[in-house]
């Protein structure tokens, strides 16, 4: 028999792989990307953490996939597969929502843009693209519109943080105080017309992402643009690491640890965007199905009391050191200098207040429930 050869999975890289690595950024594997998860030039993932809750920093985020759904039964067809209410939407608005199996459990959280009159942009994760696309156009069958990935197409680049509004403004044509948070424009950025601009973000920050063509030279244009023009703002580049710590400050979810197919909606405590009341979506019955039955765990904020920190996967121990739950992401939160996490408990131990265990090298360390999100951007004055 011949032999077989191995094959290594190919790892994938955005336009602005050679620019990042030409700054120096620490590379690794995310989800079958090299991406940069810190710059040490930057100061690393502390430094870029405050320069986002205090300035502004940049994210390359063209590992996220891009779905479009077009045509006279668009909107039908998104408020089938998804749990929050599209029909809510005006034109150049977004919504945080959600695609579901039919047993409640999540196929993906995704951002859903209202472009035009039967035009809307579903944002998904970069570790479900494939998975994502395959699903929605399964779906989608028997509604008139066209299902395009559009993943490839664009290179998105986040600016976040109080001051990227400042800087961004610099660069563009398009009014921003005009655009408000979830609610997306175009205009010309760095010379280049019809961007599309979104006034969303994943660091529970103000801050916008733009989408601009996935060309490596023009990527790289716009991304060395957005860095001189932010030099007086003290704008730093920003990796994965810094995106992570941001995103468990604001209890922003993250698929594979606070959601995943075997979690539901009630439990992730995403209910505020799963809208019963409208019409049939997959996943409705077993949600209702699941509210009459009752929660048995919940998602909590941990913060530590002795000292530890908390990792993703760790065990949580009650007093008496039995195993209750688990950590879905836990970490040193740059800005509020606290260890801090988010967990699955049963509800017993969900009250603000509660004192749990965390097993940590073999050993229960304290911590406590706390309120979340752990951090809220403070409100303008």
């Amino acid at each position: 028999m011949p032999a077989v050869e191995a094959t290594t999975p190919t790892i994938r890289k955005t336009a602005l792989n050679a620019v990042h690595r030409r700054m120096g950024a620490k590379m690794v594997e995310f989800n079958g990307w090299d991406m940069p998860v810190e710059y040490p030039s930057a100061g690393g993932i502390i430094a870029e953490h405050n320069a986002v809750r205090s300035g502004v920093g940049i994210f390359d985020v063209s590992h996220m996939g891009d779905i479009r759904l077009a045509g006279s039964d668009a909107l039908a067809a998104v408020q089938h597969i998804s749990m929050n209410d599209a029909s809510r939407l005006a034109i150049g608005q977004a919504q945080y929502s959600a695609l579901l199996y039919p047993q409640g459990s999540f196929v993906d959280d995704v951002i859903v843009h209202r472009l035009g009159e039967d035009d809307y942009l579903l944002v998904i994760n970069a570790g479900t693209r494939e998975k994502d696309f395959n699903w929605v156009r399964d779906n989608t069958r028997q509604f008139h519109c066209k299902v395009e990935n559009l993943s490839d197409d664009f290179t998105q680049i986040a600016i976040q943080g109080p001051k990227g509004v400042n800087l961004l403004q610099k660069l563009t044509d398009a009014d921003l105080s005009a655009v408000k948070f979830y609610w997306v424009t175009r205009g010309t950025v760095c010379g280049l017309k019809n961007i599309l601009i979104a006034r969303t973000g994943y660091t529970a920050e103000d801050g916008f992402e733009i989408y601009v063509p996935a060309e490596e030279a023009t990527s790289a244009m716009v991304w060395n643009k957005v860095l001189e023009a932010g030099k007086e703002l003290g704008v730093v580049p920003c990796g994965l690491g810094a995106r992570n710590t941001l995103r468990l400050e604001g209890k922003l979810p993250l698929y594979g640890h606070e959601i995943s197919d075997t979690i539901n909606v009630w439990e992730a405590g995403l209910d505020r965007f799963c809208k019963m009341e409208k019409s049939e979506f997959i996943g409705r019955d077993a949600l209702e199905k699941a509210k009459a039955g009752g929660l048995q765990r919940t998602l909590v904020g941990l913060e530590m009391v002795e000292r530890g920190i908390a990792r993703d996967g760790y065990k949580v121990l009650d007093e008496s050191g039995r195993e209750i739950g688990y950590v879905t992401s836990g970490s040193f939160a740059p800005f509020l200098k606290k260890n801090i996490a988010l967990a699955y408990v049963p509800t017993q131990f969900s009250a603000v207040g509660s004192t749990v265990k965390v097993e940590i090298r073999g050993q229960g360390v304290r911590a406590q429930v706390v309120p979340t999100p752990f951090y809220k951007r403070p409100k303008k004055a």
